[in-house]
């Protein structure tokens, strides 16, 4: 929803290479690895200023323990979109709805409707349909066979099929719904894609969301209908649904491209997970805290005057968290700099913190450990088709990632 929020500014005509460099940092990698300044600056001050033009001031929180704070602080920080309108030529009717620029008590709302669907009992039935996404996408990754691009082939589809399967879009619909999926995420991955898939995306969900009221099924949003009525509206329902799909696709294709390509570069790790599903799960974990493919948390305002990190922020000031930041704060432990798919688990911002913290964290798990080790268990002998450092990664981008990723699978 970030990068969501930052494509519709530059479509009003907020130009983010008017931003200085070191507003830019944060969104900025060397590979899989956050910018060495981004260390620096959290070593230096675990909140410091963030430039911005347009007289906005802003700050910037990398370390973890001020990252959780400012997190977990509804009562002193808003995420309401209104914030933004009339900020860089953003207007009332940009807002993209959802969970993220939302405030309680209509947060609470909608989070208590959507929390039931995604506890542990009710997505575990998804289990035996993520298997079949995997095992029918490596299907045909082996009847091609030779050099496929495994962000077209794997990534993005499995995260994409799971979400019909989670909303409960029949499959009548499913090729157009995966099809705006696609172009959505092509939309997100650089200037002068098409603008016109989000207005495509929303009222192809309002269309969904009709259906489900005439003959709800059994799926997230059948269930709404079932269970809540006329509590919610058709806009709702649509933006939530839009919202499951943004926030769900993106991240997790990111993070399925992201973890094959560390998969990929330690031969090591390729057979731990291979071999041991507990060591997958240990893997994944690890994977989430290292890659935080959600650079920046959504942003942030002081809803009165506060200090963090013994510094004083203003009433207004707009604060943006660096997750990817925080999750290498030495707090964590020793060596987090590195990937060690061997570390226990530690308490890492990936899906945030808070009322706020990702409502799909399980399900972007459930996806993450089965998919791994069924990808090297098809393909023993997978391998990047072109050197690494010929690989294309997103320049600047709160979603992190590859737009391709060319493997051999034989």
């Amino acid at each position: 929803m970030g990068r969501r929020y930052l494509a519709r500014a530059q479509k009003k005509g907020f130009d983010l290479s008017v931003l200085p460099d070191s507003a830019l940092m944060p969104l900025r990698r060397d590979g899989l690895d956050p910018v060495p300044e981004l260390g620096a600056t959290r070593r230096e001050a675990p909140v410091s200023r963030l430039p911005l033009p347009f007289g906005i001031h802003a700050w910037l929180v990398t370390g973890y323990g001020e990252a959780k704070e400012v997190l977990a602080a509804t009562d002193k920080f808003s995420n309401d979109y209104t914030n933004l309108v009339g900020k860089a030529g953003l207007s009332a009717e940009q807002n993209p709805g959802g969970l993220g620029f939302a405030d309680p008590p209509d947060h609470t709302r909608l989070r208590k409707m959507l929390t039931p669907e995604f506890t542990m009992r009710r997505l575990n039935r998804l289990t035996p349909r993520i298997d079949e996404i995997i095992a029918e996408q490596l299907d045909a990754m082996e009847k091609n066979g030779g050099t496929v691009d495994l962000m077209q082939s794997f990534a993005l589809p499995i995260p994409s099929l799971t979400i019909c399967e989670l909303l409960g879009v029949s499959y009548e619909d499913r090729d157009d719904f995966q099809r705006l999926s696609t172009v959505r995420f092509d939309l997100f991955a650089g200037a002068g894609a098409s603008f016109g898939a989000i207005s495509e995306s929303l009222s192809y969900l309002l269309e969904i969301v009709k259906k489900q009221r005439a003959e709800p099924g059994d799926g997230l949003l059948g269930m709404l209908v079932k269970e809540h009525g006329d509590d919610i509206s058709d806009q709702e329902l649509a933006g939530l649904a839009d919202g499951v799909l943004t926030g769900g696709l993106e991240t997790t294709a990111s993070m399925l491209a992201l973890g094959a390509i560390v998969l990929l570069r330690d031969r090591a790790t390729f057979e731990l997970v291979r071999d041991s599903d507990e060591a997958a799960r240990d893997f994944v974990e690890e994977l989430l805290r290292y890659l935080t493919v959600v650079q920046v948390a959504f942003p942030r305002f002081a809803r009165e005057d506060v200090t963090v990190g013994g510094q004083e922020i203003a009433k207004g000031d707009i604060v943006f968290v660096s997750l990817s930041g925080a999750n290498r704060d030495a707090a964590l432990g020793a060596g987090v700099e590195s990937f060690d798919p061997t570390r226990p688990a530690t308490q890492h911002l990936a899906f945030g913190w808070g009322a706020h913290r990702c409502i799909g964290a399980e399900l972007a798990r459930m996806e993450l450990r089965a998919a791994y080790p069924a990808l090297v268990r098809r393909f023993p002998n997978l391998r990047l088709d072109i050197e690494p450092e010929q690989l294309s990664y997103r320049r600047t981008s709160i979603v992190y990632g590859v737009d391709t990723l060319p493997v051999r699978v034989n």
